[in-house]
This record gives structure tokens, sequence and C-alpha cells, in this order.
């Protein structure tokens, strides 16, 4: 499914920017009257998205060897509604997204840090890898459902 790093960001950059809508429609919903539920189950399933979105942001900014610059935008992207997709075009177009997964080391003295040594073995574990962003995900959005939505309560 996610054969490539430019595949997995591009469902994530598109999930993303649906879960904006969702979110955008219940607060419309919201205030026309209709249940605020919808903003917490839209909210919710938008939280965990973002989430996973900047958690994916964060592997390939590793794995593409992205510099601080353009992994701090392709994260903060998430934050402007549907600013995912330009963001994903633009790294798509730009390079940054070309290439398969980097599974063996290669002459490259970057492929020797301890960083890019742990990532291949999570390459080679690809479902050890997304049970450890899906937990790491859902134990940072329990943490932040405890703290609150922001902006505060909606009653």
């Amino acid at each position: 499914m996610f054969t490539t790093p430019a595949r997995l960001f591009r469902v994530l950059a598109i999930a993303e920017a649906i879960t904006w809508t969702l979110l955008i429609g219940a607060l419309i919903g919201r205030a026309v009257g209709l249940p605020p539920v919808l903003v917490t189950v839209a909210g919710s399933i938008h939280g965990f998205v973002f989430l996973s979105y900047g958690a994916t942001a964060v592997l390939l900014a590793f794995h593409q060897r992205w510099g601080v610059g353009v992994a701090i935008l392709a994260i903060a992207s998430a934050i402007v509604p549907y600013a995912t997709i330009p963001a994903e075009i633009w790294l798509h177009r730009s390079g940054r997204l070309v290439g398969d997964w980097r599974l063996t080391q290669t002459d490259d003295p970057r492929d020797a840090t301890w960083y890019d040594r742990t990532m291949r073995w999570f390459l080679h574990r690809p479902w050890v890898l997304a049970l450890l962003i899906v937990v790491a995900v859902a134990a940072l959005f329990a943490v932040l459902l405890l703290i609150g939505p922001p902006g505060g309560s909606s009653h």
C-alpha cells in the first residue's frame, strides 16, 4: 500500500485535508443548530489524522534527509486548513519525495548514524513501525484529550 515514501505522504496529506472538511462542516453544523457532539467526533477524527500526518512528516524528514526548514514547513502545513495538499505537491515537484524506502546501508556516511540504522531496522519491520507510530499518536492524543480541546470547552 505504502510502497514509497511519496505514496505514504500523499495519503496522509489528503486524509488531513479531508478531516479539515469534516471539522469545518461540523463547526458550521453546530452554528446552525446541529448537535455539538458532531464537533467532538469530527474534531477527534481530525486530531488523530493531524497527529498521524505530523508523525509521518517527521519520519519522512529523517528518511528523505530534509533540512530543518523543510521539515518544519511540512509539519506546520497541517495547521492551516488544506495546506497539506500544496505542501505535498511542492515536496513532490521539488524532488523531496523521490525514491524508494532506504532499506540498505550505502557508502553515504549518513547511513551509519544511529537513527538511520534504527530507521532501516523499523522499515524492515513495517508492522512494528506502524504499531509504534499508532501507539505514540494514541498516547499523545489521549494526553491532548485530557488537556481539552483547542480554545477551551465548547460548552
